[in-house]
């Protein structure tokens, strides 16, 4: 594949349980629109927090998808 062309788009994913679920709904809702995703990066993690308890998680990702030929 030497000789693909990708491009990067960042998305937010958002869960109120984990980070990796997080990450698993921006992939699964990102994938609904875009083809060919093939890698992330997880840029920042942030959250929502009420007294001790975490309440959201956001995770910003790079998302990297080869354009078709």
């Amino acid at each position: 594949m030497s000789d693909a062309v990708y491009s990067v788009t960042e998305i937010v994913g958002s869960s109120n349980k984990s980070i990796e679920e997080a990450i698993k709904t921006g992939i699964a809702t990102a994938s609904k629109s875009l083809r060919n995703l093939s890698w992330f990066e997880v840029k920042e993690i942030r959250g929502d927090i009420s007294g001790a308890d975490i309440r959201h998680y956001q995770v910003v990702m790079k998302v990297g998808f080869r354009y078709e030929k």
